[in-house]
């Protein structure tokens, strides 16, 4: 079954777009490689925010695959780390209506 989580993440004054760049590169491969799709994502800069939208369908369900992301070599060797840049953040599934 298909789940979608729609993140969203007060970034650190002026460091939205260097965020940016790290998720880009570093992020957003990394998940596309354990299986997750990126739905798509925003910057928001007014108020230095990033959003995104990721959903995953794999048999191991999200709780097992997002562990799996979290806790593997690539993830923890990410430098900077892209937790670093953010202030807060807030994540809700959510179903496409």
């Amino acid at each position: 079954m298909k789940t979608t989580q729609l993140r969203e993440y007060a970034i650190k004054p002026g460091q939205l777009d260097r965020f940016a760049d790290v998720w880009r590169t570093g992020v957003r491969p990394l998940r596309q490689k354990k299986g997750f799709v990126i739905d798509g994502a925003w910057k928001i800069p007014s108020e230095e925010r990033f959003v995104w939208i990721v959903s995953y369908d794999g048999p191991d369900g999200w709780e097992a695959a997002n562990k799996a992301y979290y806790e593997s070599p690539e993830r923890k060797a990410m430098d900077p780390d892209p937790a670093s840049f953010i202030l807060s953040q807030r994540a809700a599934f959510i179903d496409w209506v």
